[in-house]
């Protein structure tokens, strides 16, 4: 079933075909895994660059913190949303949710670091570490897509959307029970190694998505949508990692 063929709900096998149904395109303009690769590379770049405005930012004066979290953050959703349904505009929304995701995790970061010196650096080298290595592991083929693989990620991955989507429910409700989320505690490292070991394999399924997405000869602006797909996977593992290591770090 293509619903399960990729975790990351931006990508996905149906949105690739209809867009090879919709456009009739010569090889050189298709889309190609390393043009999708180096459009990745750019947009990292992108975001690296308004991360290091953002911590800047709050390592100095500190007051557009939350202008910079919240507009990241929100700015970023709403042009994920728009990007799902508008691939089309690939090539110009793309860097754009770079450059927003990249003030959100730039001011995020600072604050982090403001608590756990040094916890940034680590997180930023195992991201990479991880996504290196489940690139390798695809590459390779030690590790397939198979159909069930597909299934058992893509339903770990909606039932961890479905359960923060209840925790910030309840917390507009007041409820802040559950301090595992946050906290040092042996169930709360646990549930935080789980979220990063499916974030990591959800990069299994992208590298997927985008190989055949060259292989059915998709048009060449959805290098971007896939470079966009892939981005949005990155910046999770990132923050499931920053947020395994602070309570780490608590124990301390």
């Amino acid at each position: 079933m293509s619903l399960f063929k990729s975790g990351n709900p931006t990508l996905s096998e149906n949105k690739f075909r209809d867009t090879v149904i919709a456009n009739s395109v010569s090889q050189e303009d298709s889309m190609s895994i390393n043009g999708t690769l180096q459009k990745f590379g750019f947009m990292l770049l992108m975001l690296v660059g308004t991360a290091f405005y953002s911590w800047k930012e709050v390592l100095g004066s500190g007051e557009n913190v939350m202008v910079m979290i919240g507009g990241g953050a929100i700015g970023g959703f709403v042009v994920a949303l728009i990007l799902t349904f508008k691939r089309q505009w690939s090539p110009y929304l793309a860097p754009l949710y770079a450059l927003l995701e990249g003030l959100f995790i730039g001011a995020i970061s600072a604050l982090f670091n403001e608590s756990y010196n040094g916890i940034v650096l680590n997180a930023v080298g195992l991201t990479f570490g991880v996504g290196v290595a489940m690139y390798l592991l695809y590459t390779l083929k030690i590790i397939r897509a198979t159909e069930k693989f597909k299934a058992v990620v893509f339903t770990a991955t909606a039932g961890i959307a479905i359960f923060y989507l209840l925790v910030w429910v309840m917390s507009l409700f007041g409820y802040n029970n559950l301090q595992f989320l946050h906290e040092g505690s042996t169930f709360g490292i646990i549930f935080s190694l789980v979220v990063v070991v499916i974030a990591a394999l959800n990069l299994i399924l992208d590298f997927d998505m985008i190989e055949q997405g060259a292989a059915m000869g998709a048009p060449k602006y959805m290098e971007w949508y896939g470079a966009f797909g892939l981005m949005v996977t990155f910046v999770w593992l990132y923050l499931e990692i920053l947020r395994l290591l602070s309570k780490l770090n608590s124990r301390n």
